[in-house]
């Protein structure tokens, strides 16, 4: 798998020509540990900051906090919005910052080494559906690519075994090496579709973010697919999903072929 490059393998058979997973609550139960690794954080920060009672030191609300500030951002603006939410402003630092620092990029760091942690002391769920719809998306031809803000994706894929299902991957590594923009702004998922060597009109997005779903739109994708896992269906489709689903295990390339020729009538086969 390339980190990002070039391919010319295009699809015969459907309307689509590619498709780019996120990484976190889309192909891995990944998000559900960064929420823990995110709760653990701020909770400490904001029991040392501030005095017991203050609203704005309550704990971290994983079901609201979580999806509004921090989910598929890169850390340390996460680190920045959350913070900013509840009146904290912090000097932000340089990403060399230990774990310790008391700035953004110390705590994203110190974020980054709680979900290692995690990540290496229990096993990483994988949505065995969204697997199945990658092998019968291989098996015909298309193209994949996985997206993350994170720069722990490469080590969770190889943890999981499934690195060797995409054509091209574009991470929080990969963002920091070439300055691209974190969602929701499409920087990740132009560079994907530029690594597989299709155009965006011509990609399918899979998205369970709200930040996400937005990159998806604002970077003028073909079809963009919400994957709901926490009830948040309504939003995702507010925010730019063309479809949602709360799993993909009635996803097939043919069902999405449909999806595309729904929102983009009059597409010609490839």
């Amino acid at each position: 798998m390339r980190q990002y490059g070039g391919s010319q393998q295009q699809p015969r058979r459907y309307s689509f020509h590619a498709v780019i997973f996120d990484l976190d609550g889309v192909v891995t139960d990944t998000a559900r540990i960064h929420s823990v690794a995110w709760k653990a954080l701020f909770d400490d920060y904001l029991r040392s900051a501030g005095a017991s009672g203050d609203p704005a030191c309550a704990p971290f609300d994983i079901a609201k906090d979580y999806p509004t500030y921090v989910d598929g951002k890169p850390r340390y603006e996460g680190v920045r919005s959350f913070l900013t939410s509840r009146g904290f402003r912090l000097e932000y630092g340089n990403p060399g910052d230990p774990p310790e620092a008391e700035t953004i990029c110390g705590l994203g760091n110190r974020k980054d080494r709680l979900f290692t942690r995690l990540i290496h002391e229990g096993d990483v769920v994988v949505f065995e559906s969204t697997v199945r719809l990658i092998h019968a998306l291989a098996a015909v031809g298309v193209p994949r690519a996985v997206a993350s803000s994170s720069r722990n994706c490469e080590t969770v894929l190889r943890l999981t075994g499934l690195a060797d299902l995409f054509d091209t991957r574009v991470d929080g590594v990969v963002s920091a090496e070439l300055k691209l923009r974190g969602k929701p702004h499409p920087d990740i998922f132009l560079r994907c579709a530029e690594g597989l060597g299709v155009k965006p009109e011509h990609c399918v997005v899979m998205e369970d973010a709200i930040s996400g779903v937005e990159a998806g739109r604002d970077g003028r994708f073909g079809l963009v697919v919400g994957v709901d896992r926490v009830g948040q269906g309504g939003a995702l489709s507010s925010h730019g999903a063309d479809v949602v689903v709360t799993d993909l295990s009635d996803v097939s390339p043919a069902v999405l072929d449909c999806w595309w020729l729904a929102r983009n009538p009059g597409t010609k086969r490839a």
